[in-house]
């Protein structure tokens, strides 16, 4: 599927997700992508190198009872599963299903044919599968922090680009945007942010705490 995708991981995103210090509803969205794209995932595996490197390279220290019994404690934790290795089901790449609890999507009208299923909700932000019919817009809105939205299904496009299947987008404080979705299937997208979008019309807003947008 590489071959398809044009908007991969940005690099410090990937370092993050690397050095594990990303939230986990990026995590999600950073797995999937990495499970869809070989580049990136040839990418992570380099950055997960050079960190075995440093991490080999680091002098011996004394530790304190408090940081020994954290570490002891990490070690015991389950890593997480390798991306490339997830099971797919249908559209939805391994790290999805596992959002999803093996489940089918639980989709909740937005109205005019948009459809939302929240996969996680909390203090670090949200992660949510959208359905864009064709031709649907998604009304005008900004940032107020960090929205990543991956392609699953269809395609859709705004002022930056087009964006098929496995294509990234990035988008922060600086990007006001209109996503349209494509011809064609209906345009499923699984996305995260870490705080409330910023909607410019007055509906929207209006509806926003009830749809946890």
């Amino acid at each position: 599927m590489t071959d398809t995708i044009n908007h991969h991981i940005p690099e410090a995103i990937l370092a993050a997700y690397a050095a594990g210090t990303l939230p986990h509803v990026f995590e999600v969205v950073v797995a999937t992508h990495v499970s869809m794209c070989e580049s990136c995932r040839a990418g992570l595996d380099a950055h997960e190198t050079a960190g075995g490197v440093v991490l080999e390279g680091t002098g011996a220290a004394a530790l304190s009872d408090d940081l020994r019994a954290d570490v002891l404690a990490m070690l015991d934790m389950e890593l997480p599963a390798d991306p490339a290795k997830s099971v797919r089901k249908g559209i939805y790449p391994g790290p999805v299903m596992e959002a999803l609890k093996n489940r089918e999507p639980r989709w909740k009208s937005l109205g005019m044919g948009v459809r939302q299923s929240i996969l996680e909700a909390g203090p670090e932000g949200s992660l949510r599968l959208l359905y864009i019919p064709a031709g649907r817009a998604v009304p005008d809105h900004g940032h107020n922090g960090l929205e990543m939205t991956l392609v699953l299904q269809g395609s859709f496009s705004d002022e930056t680009g087009a964006f098929g299947v496995g294509d990234l987008e990035v988008a922060d404080e600086d990007l006001e945007h209109t996503p349209v979705a494509g011809e064609g299937a209906p345009c499923i997208c699984l996305a995260a942010t870490d705080a409330p979008l910023k909607f410019q019309t007055f509906m929207p807003r209006l509806l926003q705490p009830l749809f946890r947008i």
